[in-house]
């Protein structure tokens, strides 16, 4: 061999072993480490799922004034642009680390009602049967555990104060507001302040929210599993609904 050739594997064999060290690293922080749960829920992302419908129309007073019921034909669950209610948690699994778990239910239906500047009542049910994340065995968990699905399918949310608007909405802006009401979890009704963010885009109204949530206010204990070893006691309730007008 000569010392041209030498002196070229002494370079291209170390190369070689630290591409090969990066790749894994790569791999096992893609595949394992990497927390890939989707974002939380966004105001500006969530109009971006509307689309044109002549059928739909936005305007004045006296056109936003009456009954909104949530749309599911808008957007797409699977894509994160429809209407859902969901959880957001931190939790610890054996062998992969700190992950954030993220369920979302479709199956969400209710009213807003509008008077002039004022939102006077909201009714919202979502269906926590359907709730589905990127685990089926968290999903299955959580019929006999935590929040219980299989006893307590349902949560629901009652706007118990009027919102007051200062403003009839126009379309395109942006609005923030406090929704105080009642809200049931795991058979539990408590009083709770949500905010939110809203804006009318293209003849729909446009809902975000967050909430967080301590368990033991509902009775909720987290769930046992042999794959986890732990669960934060609190998480985050979030919803993204699609309004349109009855």
């Amino acid at each position: 061999m000569s010392e041209l050739e030498h002196t070229r594997r002494r370079w291209i064999v170390p190369g070689v072993a630290v591409a090969l060290v990066a790749a894994l690293g790569f791999g096992i922080w893609y595949f394992v480490f990497r927390d890939d749960a989707p974002p939380a829920v966004d105001l500006e992302s969530a109009t971006q799922s509307v689309t044109t419908d002549p059928a739909r129309s936005s305007g004045g007073a006296s056109l936003i004034a009456g009954t909104w019921t949530v749309d599911i034909s808008v957007g797409d669950l699977a894509a994160g642009t429809a209407s859902f209610v969901g959880y957001r948690v931190q939790e610890e699994l054996a062998s992969i680390g700190a992950k954030t778990a993220v369920g979302r239910t479709p199956g969400v239906e209710g009213s807003l009602m509008i008077d002039g500047t004022t939102i006077t009542e909201v009714s919202i049910v979502a269906d926590l049967t359907a709730l589905t994340s990127d685990s089926s065995r968290r999903d299955e968990t959580l019929r006999d555990q935590a929040i219980q699905t299989g006893q307590f399918p349902d949560a629901t949310f009652v706007l118990t104060e009027p919102i007051e608007l200062g403003a009839v909405p126009t379309e395109g802006e942006p609005i923030t507001a406090e929704a105080v009401g009642t809200l049931t979890i795991h058979g539990v009704t408590r009083p709770v302040t949500i905010d939110l963010e809203a804006q009318l885009t293209k003849g729909v109204i446009v809902v975000t929210g967050q909430l967080p949530i301590v368990f033991a206010d509902y009775d909720i204990d987290t769930p046992t599993s042999f794959a986890v070893l732990s669960i934060e006691d609190n998480g985050i309730m979030e919803l993204q609904l699609f309004f349109a007008q009855a």
